[in-house]
This record gives C-alpha cells, sequence and structure tokens, in this order.
C-alpha cells in the first residue's frame, strides 16, 4: 500500500514538469537543450526550420556513424609493442641434457631380441627379395610383425595398385582381378608402407614413405615403444645411463659442480635426463659476467658403442636452455650436440610480456585452462607445450613411450575437436642461442686416461674420442630486450574520441548527454501515466458493466442522499432504457456525493488517492 501512494506521488510530480505530451516534453527540451541546433529548429521559421531540422538530422548520423566507428575499434582490443634496452645481472638458465639413445643396449638387449631378428629379416627382404627364402623367418615370433606389418605397394599400373606383405607369398590386397608375383615388385620399384589397422582389424590405413630407410626407422621405433611401455618406468631408469657415467666434468664459473648438481627426471623420447640449476629446491644461480669464464662448462660422455642400434639414428646429447620451474620439453624445443666436438651456445634474452583477456588468449599461470597439468608433480608453470601434451584429457593419445592415462580412450573419427586452444603465458623469457661447434683435433691422450681414472679408476683408456661431447654454455651479452604490448586503444582514447565527434558536430557536452538522458526518463514516465489511466480507465468501463442500465446522474445522487423516499423518475430516461431488465440495482441512498470542482481540474491520481483516504 505505502508502495502504491509513493508511486501515485511521483506520478504527480511528474505531472508539473515540462508537459503532459510527447510533443510538449519535446518542445520544452528543444528550447531549453545546450545543444546549437533544436533550438534553431523551434524558432526559425518554416523555411529556416526545415533547413535546420534536415542539417541537425545529418550531424547526428555523422556522430552515431563515427561512434559506431570507435567503439568497434575499442571492442577489437588492439596491441602496441614497444621494445625496451635493460642492463642487469641475470639468473643462470636451467639446462637440461639427455644422451640421444634412451637405453643402454646392453641391458635391452633380452627385450628386442625377436625385434632384431625380425629386423634383420625385414632388411634382407628389401635389400635383395630374390635372394631371401620364404621359410626364413618360420623360426622368429611374428606376433609382433602381424600387429603392424610393412607392406610394398606395387604402382606401376596407377589403375591397380597391388599390396604385398614382405613376408607373404601371395598378394595380401589388391585392387587388381589378377596380381602379378610376388617377386617381381622390389623396393626400387615399389614404395614402403606401413600398414596400421584398428584393434580388432575391420578398417586399415597405410602410411607412406618416400624412402625405405625412414619406413623402416619408424617401424623399428614404433614396435620398441610398445615393447618399451609395458615395462615399469622405474626399470627403464634402470636401462638407460646414469648421472655418472654420462656426466665426467663440470664447472659453473669458478665452482666446480659434479652430477650431484643435475636433478633426475625420465623424459618419454631421450630415457634419463638431467637438469642443472632446475630452482625447485634451491635458489637458481646468478650469473656474474657475460662470457664463457662465466658460464657452464661440461664434459660428457654418451658411451655410443652401447647404443641401441636402430633406436638411435644420431650420436651426441639433446640439450635445452629454458627457464627455471618449467618442465623441459627438450624433443620440441631442444638442440643436438654432436659427439666429438665442443660445442658452444651463446645466451641471449628477450623478456616478453604480453596482454591476457580480453586482448589475447594467453593465461596468467594456467589455472583458468581447461586441462590438467601433467607435470604438476614437478611443481612447474604452465606453458604452450603442457597445453599441448594433455594426455589426461578424456579423448586424447599418449606419447610414444608413454602409457595411455587414466580415463584414456582411442579417439574417434567421429570425436569433435577441443573446444579449448593453448594459450601463451602472459610473461615469459625468450632465450636466443648462437650454437657454434668445433672437432677435438689436438684432443691429448692424457685426459682420457684422466677422464677414465676418475670415473672408472681404471689406469688404461675407457673412454672414445668419438663419444665425448663438450658442452661450453654461458650468456653473450649481459643487456636484454623486454618486449611490451599494451593497449592500443583504452577508455581514455574512447571517451576523448566521442567526445570530440559529439563537440565538433553537434556543438554538445557531457552535460547535453545528461539532457537527453533526462528527456528519455520524462519520455518512459509520461508513458507509464498514459498507461496507469488505460488501465483505470478499462476497470472503470468493467465496473459499469455490471449494470443493466445507465449510471445515475449527479442530481439524481445528491436527491438520493438527502430524500431517502426519493425514486428515480424512470420516465425521463433515454430510449435504450427498454433493454435494461426491471431488476436494475438503485443507488443505495446515504451514499455522499463525489468530490467534484467545476473550477479547477485535479491530477489523474487525485480520485484514486481519495478512495483510500489519503488525497496526494
Amino acid at each position: 500500500m505505502h508502495v502504491k501512494k509513493y508511486l501515485l506521488k511521483c506520478l504527480h510530480r511528474l505531472q508539473k514538469g515540462p508537459g503532459y505530451t510527447y510533443k510538449e516534453l519535446l518542445v520544452w527540451y528543444c528550447d531549453n537543450t545546450n545543444t546549437h541546433g533544436p533550438k534553431r529548429i523551434i524558432r526559425e521559421g518554416p523555411k529556416k526550420k526545415a533547413m535546420w531540422f534536415l542539417i541537425t538530422l545529418l550531424f547526428a548520423s555523422l556522430v552515431c556513424w563515427q561512434w559506431g566507428v570507435f567503439i568497434k575499434t575499442y571492442l577489437s582490443w588492439e596491441v602496441s609493442v614497444s621494445l625496451s634496452m635493460g642492463f642487469k645481472a641475470m639468473d643462470f638458465p636451467a639446462v637440461t641434457i639427455c644422451n640421444a639413445s634412451p637405453f643402454r643396449y646392453s641391458k635391452v638387449r633380452h627385450l628386442l631380441k625377436d625385434l632384431d631378428e625380425l629386423m634383420e629379416a625385414v632388411l634382407a627382404r628389401i635389400l635383395a627379395p630374390e635372394s631371401s627364402q620364404a621359410n626364413a623367418t618360420a623360426a622368429m615370433n611374428l606376433s609382433t610383425w602381424n600387429y603392424t606389418p610393412l607392406v610394398l605397394i606395387d604402382e606401376r599400373d596407377p589403375h591397380h595398385p597391388v599390396v604385398l606383405d614382405l613376408f607373404a607369398n601371395d598378394p595380401t590386397g589388391s585392387a587388381s582381378s589378377s596380381p602379378g608375383p610376388r617377386g617381381a615388385c622390389n623396393a626400387q620399384g615399389c614404395k614402403v608402407a606401413m600398414r596400421l589397422c584398428s584393434l580388432n582389424g575391420t578398417s586399415c590405413t597405410f602410411r607412406n614413405f618416400s624412402s625405405a630407410t625412414q619406413a623402416v626407422t619408424e617401424w623399428y621405433a614404433l614396435q620398441a615403444t610398445n615393447i618399451f611401455s609395458q615395462v615399469p618406468q622405474r626399470e627403464l631408469v634402470e636401462l638407460g645411463y646414469s648421472a655418472e657415467r654420462l656426466i665426467l666434468a663440470c664447472l659453473f664459473g669458478a665452482e666446480p659442480c659434479s652430477y650431484r648438481n643435475f636433478t633426475s627426471i625420465f623424459y618419454p623420447d631421450y630415457g634419463n635426463c638431467y637438469v642443472f640449476n632446475w630452482g625447485m629446491t634451491e635458489k637458481a644461480l646468478p650469473s656474474a659476467n657475460p662470457g664463457t669464464e662465466f658460464g657452464l662448462k661440461l664434459i660428457l660422455d654418451i658411451g655410443q658403442e652401447d647404443y641401441v642400434p636402430f633406436l638411435a639414428s644420431t650420436a651426441g646429447v639433446r640439450l635445452m636452455l629454458h627457464e627455471q620451474r618449467s618442465y623441459p620439453f627438450i624433443r620440441e624445443e631442444g638442440v643436438d650436440a654432436m659427439s666429438g666436438t665442443e660445442t658452444s651456445i651463446g645466451v641471449l634474452v628477450d623478456k616478453l610480456q604480453r596482454k591476457g583477456e580480453p586482448y589475447s588468449p594467453c593465461t596468467v599461470n594456467g589455472s583458468d585452462v581447461p586441462v590438467q597439468n601433467l607435470y604438476g608433480s614437478y611443481n612447474t608453470t604452465y606453458s604452450i607445450q603442457v597445453g599441448l601434451h594433455r594426455m589426461s584429457a578424456p579423448c586424447s593419445c599418449p606419447t610414444l613411450l608413454c602409457p595411455p592415462a587414466r580415463g584414456f580412450r582411442e579417439i574417434q573419427g567421429s570425436d569433435p575437436a577441443p573446444s579449448w586452444v593453448p594459450g601463451a603465458v602472459t610473461g615469459r623469457r625468450v632465450q636466443a642461442l648462437r650454437v657454434s661447434a668445433a672437432f677435438w683435433i689436438g684432443f691429448q691422450d692424457w685426459i682420457f686416461h684422466v677422464l677414465s681414472q676418475e670415473r672408472d679408476q681404471s689406469t688404461n683408456v675407457t673412454l672414445s674420442r668419438k663419444g665425448v661431447v663438450k658442452l661450453n654454455i654461458y650468456f653473450q651479452e649481459f643487456n636484454y630486450r623486454t618486449i611490451e604490448e599494451s593497449a592500443a586503444n583504452n577508455i581514455v582514447w574512447l571517451l576523448s574520441n566521442l567526445g570530440g565527434q559529439f563537440g565538433f558536430w553537434m556543438g554538445g557536452s557531457v552535460l547535453c548527454l545528461i539532457e537527453f538522458a533526462e528527456i528519455i526518463i520524462d519520455f518512459v514516465w509520461i508513458t507509464i501515466i498514459k498507461l496507469v489511466a488505460l488501465a483505470k480507465g478499462l476497470r472503470q468501463r468493467q465496473a459499469q458493466a455490471r449494470y443493466a442500465g445507465p449510471p445515475p446522474t449527479v442530481a439524481e445522487l445528491v436527491e438520493a442522499h438527502t430524500n431517502f423516499g426519493f425514486q428515480p423518475d424512470v420516465g425521463h430516461r433515454s430510449p435504450d432504457a427498454e433493454a435494461y431488465p426491471d431488476e436494475q440495482a438503485l443507488p443505495i441512498p446515504g451514499t455522499p456525493p463525489p468530490n467534484y470542482d467545476s473550477l479547477r481540474l485535479q491530477p489523474l491520481d487525485v480520485v484514486e488517492s481519495d478512495s483510500e483516504g489519503d488525497a496526494v
């Protein structure tokens, strides 16, 4: 009830404003606004009034168009890039080193025995198919071969290609109705491909290779992966190269270091890897000055004589420089250092500061990325590669040497693409590398004697010249560049341009906008008044519809109030009175006359407020 009274008072006060109709309100606005055009419309003659109306409409349209352009530009979230230089002592980057061969062949020979025999038979069939006997594979375990075999695709007849299994006497599948003999096709005349089939074998596809060398290498790596994925990781660590055998000497600046200063991790593609200055348990080491004398120096023994023959195609180490507390994805971002050489790596630092949402999809720390961080156990931060290696997602593919994670399922062709895209981090340090290498031509024999005695306590030389790698990692310069993104169009830019366009075309300001907002509010209130009046009229017509005849006149109501024996004169009623029934309800005597004043018009809400005992 109190809310209703308050609304009635508000409507009554509004009626005392600029006018009761839309036309009166519009005229009042044009006459009182600070904008120049509307005043001339109502004050000039007919011809000038039309001219000023067109001019005002044209300039108002231009202002709206310019506002739309500026708002669209602002919402495009463009950025500007600034470059600055800085000089200060910097933390030395984390250095991860891995052997090119993930395992020592002397320790995995028993696991790869059947695969190596099968590999030798494959090479024999490819290199000399005519001299190979059909029963050469009778004593071999072909379960691995039958799962993913290599085939020869004879495309000498493009319209009728023939698919031949290397160890089959007849074609395994053909588009031709009369395939030729198997011996007619060899590696020179056919393409070597890998046949990949689903688990139930209902659908198969072929992965073609331009060279038989690539096909055989990829096939062996895939089969070895399948074997190693069934071995627990703690056993795989024992099969790889230990830090004691890999790291022969270490020197950081003027301070000696050893393999104990490295953190061991197991990487799927390279086995045991070791990280220097990772910053997980201790504070990152600073670098005092640029140059090789103030960097990290390493001498490594890769044990090339114990490489897995068909698994490792390169001899050396794979290394990566990265930030502290970031996981090293060395396969995607690492560089190689060849054995028998001294490799020097100069580091140049660029700091990249990017804007986050809504300017780019970059994340601050990865907490808003809808994927589990598989490397969170290392207490590492988020990166782009962490988002790409999303093996724990409900639908994903495992890495070669990683067994499927919990909740893994094979990706189907009908599965939709993920709705998220891994984004970069807003702030990170980019390290540019300048790599140079040189052979150890004059390497002295006494150095091999000393290194052999220190590691193996042997007076004989146990190291090979071809298996030793020397690394020099250092800051090339102490200056760093900062590449920073900033908003190209901020809110100040937007307001300045909006105000400039409005002032130039219309001669207005912020106060003019407030006046316009005020007139909009007045329009709304007048609309509410009209709706309320319409609702009252509907209620009155509904109340009159309950009587069978016309309503009593004022004289009849006054007479009925003063004379209790008064009876209305039905003879003087209108001709339509016969249409009403005789049982028409008469006014009840004693009803007071209405509050009517013929000399003063009252607001619409007075009658209703009086009916409730409180006039406005």
